[in-house]
């Protein structure tokens, strides 16, 4: 599978289609191949381009202080490195702080922006929970860390529904999981992230989507984003959880498309 070197480290990376280059960034997994649901029908129109962070999949995995920031300047340095000078920009969670900050200091890179079930900063309530699952993957290791988080990025109902599901992607997870070091700097990382005084100054096209039943990065952290960027739409999915283009990927994809295909600047 394709790998690309972005100077210190080599990123993998996927491209499918074929026409406006949109980028599919994902979360604190750090994993492309997550977007798999939305790849197919996206790349009819797009030329779509995934790639696994620094640290996860097949990318390089350095054991390092990882930040946003550097987590930022990794994808810009793929677009170039894949001579993508603008793009559409889809980030989901982590994916979305990394677009907040692109959005903020080089807006030139992007054409439109979706902000999907991310965060504006660590408060009281997003610090009690990646304490607990920094704690948690410290001290019982990897696929203690996996349950949890599948408990915690679905809606209820929807896990008792596919157990079978779940429990092997747990285990696909646990098989190529990070060295925890790895992870645990990820997570101090996302801890850090807080550029609210910036979200003023994003002039690009931009759309807020979340789950109301996120139990991650919940409502008001979206409705906070589209009040505090000029121009914003939101779209609230009733359901979904954290993962929203896994749960109701037709309605997630759709609302994508719709969003990109507008005539929206």
């Amino acid at each position: 599978m394709p790998r690309i070197s972005i100077g210190d480290c080599a990123l993998h990376y996927e491209a499918h289609g074929s026409g406006e280059p949109l980028l599919l960034v994902p979360g604190l997994g750090g994993v492309g191949a997550g977007f798999f649901k939305q790849i197919p029908e996206l790349s009819r129109r797009y030329r779509v381009i995934v790639h696994d962070h620094r640290g996860c999949g097949q990318s390089d995995r350095p054991i390092m202080r990882y930040s946003v920031e550097q987590m930022t300047q990794d994808t810009l340095r793929l677009m170039d490195a894949l001579e993508i000078e603008r793009a559409h920009f889809l980030g989901h969670s982590t994916g979305g702080a990394i677009g907040q900050i692109i959005a903020a200091e080089q807006p030139q890179r992007l054409s439109k922006l979706i902000l999907s079930s991310t965060w504006t900063h660590c408060d009281a309530f997003f610090t009690r929970l990646f304490e607990a699952r920094h704690a948690l993957l410290k001290h019982t290791g990897p696929m203690g860390y996996l349950r949890a988080t599948s408990a915690v990025l679905y809606p209820a109902w929807w896990v008792a529904q596919n157990e079978a599901l779940v429990a092997e992607q747990e285990r696909q997870q646990a098989s190529s999981f990070p060295p925890v070091d790895v992870v645990l700097s990820r997570i101090e990382a996302i801890m850090r992230f807080d550029r609210r005084s910036q979200l003023s100054r994003i002039r690009t096209s931009t759309l807020v989507t979340v789950a109301a039943d996120d139990m991650v990065t919940p409502l008001y952290f979206s409705q906070a984003l589209a009040t505090a960027i000029p121009g914003a739409r939101l779209k609230v999915f009733e359901r979904g959880g954290h993962m929203p283009y896994h749960v109701i990927d037709a309605e997630y994809t759709r609302t994508v498309l719709e969003f990109l295909s507008s005539d929206a600047a």
